[in-house]
């Protein structure tokens, strides 16, 4: 594994964005399973039926091209119990994107959604943008673990990632993407078995 990948978020950021959530404070045997870029047909329905057979909630940070793309997917995300949430229209980058544009994105993703549930593309988020969300009522949501599905390292090693960070209240994050499919396809089954078997739950992030 590429050894800049930080599986946990450094500190200072949790500065730069105090407001914003990364963990959920408990010491419940609670996990907050998040899934980015979707709905995608196949692929979501696929992370569907998995979540199922755990009886596993989870929050959907969603594309709002990929909503209109698949409304049938995205109603059945809502349907099954899981919470649909903000990931901007087309996913844009924050750090290349003009404030007044950005917040149009993720205003018309809200409309989809109908939450006030936002996590940024990328991580990427000017202070500009962060105090403007935030002055319009919107809860930004980062992650505790991330599991690196993305990215070009092994199938075991995005299991290990995700297994060895996640502790009582970690908000963990995998891509319903198609460039994270195959590395997702591995590692979710084997994350939903180990932490059943130890009796977690995983819920939903409240809005």
């Amino acid at each position: 594994m590429k050894n800049f990948l930080l599986i946990q978020p450094k500190s200072f950021l949790k500065i730069i964005y105090p407001k914003a959530v990364w963990k959920i404070n408990t010491n419940k045997k609670i996990i907050y399973l998040t899934f980015d870029d979707g709905p995608i047909a196949g692929l979501t329905e696929w992370v569907l039926d998995e979540l199922k057979k755990y009886n596993a909630k989870a929050t959907f940070f969603c594309v709002g091209a990929n909503i209109v793309k698949n409304p049938e997917v995205f109603e059945r995300i809502k349907a099954e119990g899981h919470v649909v949430a903000n990931h901007t229209m087309t996913h844009l980058k924050g750090f290349k994107t003009k404030n007044l544009d950005y917040l149009d994105e993720v205003n018309n993703c809200k409309k989809l959604v109908k939450n006030n549930l936002f996590r940024p593309p990328y991580g990427q988020l000017k202070r500009s943008q962060y105090k403007a969300l935030m002055s319009n009522g919107y809860k930004i949501i980062f992650w505790d673990v991330i599991s690196y599905d993305y990215e070009k390292i092994s199938e075991k090693a995005v299991v290990k990632n995700v297994i060895s960070n996640t502790k009582p209240g970690s908000i963990v994050l995998f891509h319903d993407n198609y460039k994270a499919e195959k590395n997702l396809r591995f590692s979710l089954p084997l994350f939903l078995k180990h932490f059943a078997h130890l009796q977690y739950e995983f819920n939903v992030i409240e809005s």
